[in-house]
């Protein structure tokens, strides 16, 4: 273990180095108001973050304590507050604090760190919930003050971790037969990525009320509401 540990620990050194680096880098350009360079720079930084946490997720479980996972896992919610419910018209909704990482090596892990703790804390307890002729819906919310992030390509963006988690737990799959996909945007004050999931002959008043759905998103209730 300790051979990994040590191994792991001069990744990450290397890692924050680059970090601090293209911090420093990013700085310079923003203070030189190269707006292009400095987005190409930023984007790069994120990049490297989002390595270097990749990385620190896994670093707890090498020290070999016995509760490293599960503390690993407390700091996890923590940090990425996942909410999960139903909003009054009995669709679920799954509302993640933050927008999905690209479609690279690790991004899975990542997600699955997160995501399916919450789900099957969620759902710990409940009676199960399915979806059988349904509409998967990625509504994915940018900050408003930054524009380019709406030019993000669906096709890199990884949803595959998340559709698998949620079908798990209110589709029987999330083949063809079972649901449609759609994907749209929206802006708001903070950035995140909202999944629901609407019957499918519903699907056109989801569309209506996403026109007008609050800014810090709609209200989630842990069971379905009666009419």
């Amino acid at each position: 273990m300790r051979p990994v540990l040590d191994e792991i620990l001069s990744q990450a050194e290397r890692k924050t180095k680059a970090v601090c680096r293209q911090m420093a880098l990013l700085k310079w350009m923003a203070q030189a108001e190269n707006n292009e360079e400095t987005m190409r720079q930023a984007l790069a930084w994120e990049e490297s973050c989002e390595r270097l946490t990749l990385l620190a997720r896994s670093l707890p479980v090498y020290t070999g304590c016995p509760r490293a996972k599960e503390e690993s896992l407390r700091v996890t919610k923590t940090v990425v507050p996942v909410a999960i419910g139903f909003t009054a018209e009995k669709w679920f909704c799954v509302r993640l604090p933050l927008l999905l990482p690209k479609k690279e090596s690790g991004s899975a892990d990542y997600i699955r760190s997160f995501l399916y703790p919450a789900m099957r804390d969620f759902f710990d307890g409940r009676q199960p919930v399915r979806y059988r002729d349904c509409v998967l819906i990625y509504r994915h919310v940018y900050d408003r003050r930054r524009p380019e992030r709406q030019m993000r390509d669906h096709d890199n963006i990884e949803m595959n971790m998340v559709t698998d988690i949620v079908a798990m737990y209110v589709m029987p799959d999330d083949g063809p037969s079972v649901c449609s996909h759609y994907y749209c945007s929206a802006a708001a004050e903070t950035e995140r990525t909202e999944v629901y999931i609407v019957p499918r002959a519903e699907f056109p008043v989801w569309l209506f009320c996403e026109r007008k759905m609050p800014e810090e998103g709609v209200e989630l209730y842990e069971t379905q509401q009666e009419a």
